[in-house]
């Protein structure tokens, strides 16, 4: 039943960013990457802080300095700075293609950083979601966009960000952990605005958009972390492809996008390739159980 919770509050949290994406883009047009990272770091640290009130969470605990809180801290910045410098230049068809690289950058982490085993067909599912990427950027073509890079750093930060998830004590809150994520990236942002211009045409709407932008990211933010603890990685990450659909859906509806023949096929690509990374992975883990499981003779 937690399971099917997981599950569920993984695609609801996919939905959620989907939109934030969308207001991150509107917001984009008026607001400089300094002030709309700065802005949605600030609300959503503010937002976390409230429920961590209503939770109980104590925000001020000395878990906030463990070695793995501080990196998934340092990924948060990585991945959000990504995020922030893409999402506004780039189509988002573009963007959510290239982010759905997140569980393969998981695998990929968890072989070279933790030395997990991982086998020859999960190497080779990588190098295919490579290749999916490649297609999708275009590098060295006429339809190359440089800032499609900035959403390959965000991708790696936030893949890692969710490898050290599951290896942050358990004992943290998953609020806990959200809210010191979220507070690491306001200097990032403050920074980012002292070199940028101040805007100049801001409206009601543009302010709607923002706030807008802010509260469903930081549910979205949320529901991921929650997701990612309530059970095995294996089972709720394939899940998240699903903000594939929800984001390139949202760009044609509402930027009139049209994605081309290697986009797609990119992200066909990417999609395989990556579930089939989450299958290895999930067959490979109920193998170990079963072989625990079984009496010694």
């Amino acid at each position: 039943m937690q399971t099917m919770r997981a599950i569920l509050l993984m695609i609801l949290a996919m939905a959620l960013l989907a939109l934030s994406d969308v207001f991150i883009k509107l917001s984009s047009q008026v607001f400089s990457p300094g002030y709309v990272m700065f802005l949605l770091s600030l609300g959503g640290t503010l937002c976390f802080m409230l429920i961590a009130r209503w939770q109980g969470a104590n925000l001020l605990s000395r878990d906030a300095f463990h070695p793995w809180v501080l990196a998934r801290s340092g990924l948060e910045i990585m991945g959000g700075l990504g995020l922030v410098l893409s999402i506004g230049v780039i189509p988002l068809s573009l963007f959510a293609a290239i982010m759905q690289m997140a569980p393969l950058v998981v695998t990929l982490g968890a072989a070279v950083f933790l030395k997990e085993p991982v086998g020859l067909r999960r190497w080779l599912a990588i190098l295919v979601g490579i290749i999916g990427m490649l297609l999708v950027i275009k590098p060295g073509t006429d339809g190359f966009e440089p800032a499609a890079l900035f959403a390959v750093m965000g991708v790696c930060g936030l893949g890692l960000r969710d490898l050290i998830t599951r290896l942050s004590p358990s004992h943290i809150p998953s609020i806990s952990l959200a809210t010191w994520g979220f507070t690491a990236t306001i200097p990032i942002g403050f920074g980012l605005i002292l070199v940028s211009e101040a805007p100049t045409n801001v409206t009601a709407i543009t302010v709607w958009h923002m706030g807008a932008g802010i509260i469903v990211t930081a549910l979205g933010y949320y529901a991921v972390t929650q997701a990612m603890r309530m059970a095995p990685a294996a089972i709720v990450s394939p899940f998240r492809y699903t903000r594939l659909i929800f984001t390139m859906s949202l760009g044609i509806l509402i930027f009139g996008e049209r994605p081309d023949g290697l986009t797609l096929l990119g992200a066909a690509i990417i999609l395989s390739a990556g579930l089939y990374a989450l299958y290895r992975e999930r067959k490979l883990a109920m193998e170990q159980e079963r072989l625990q499981a079984a009496p010694s003779r």
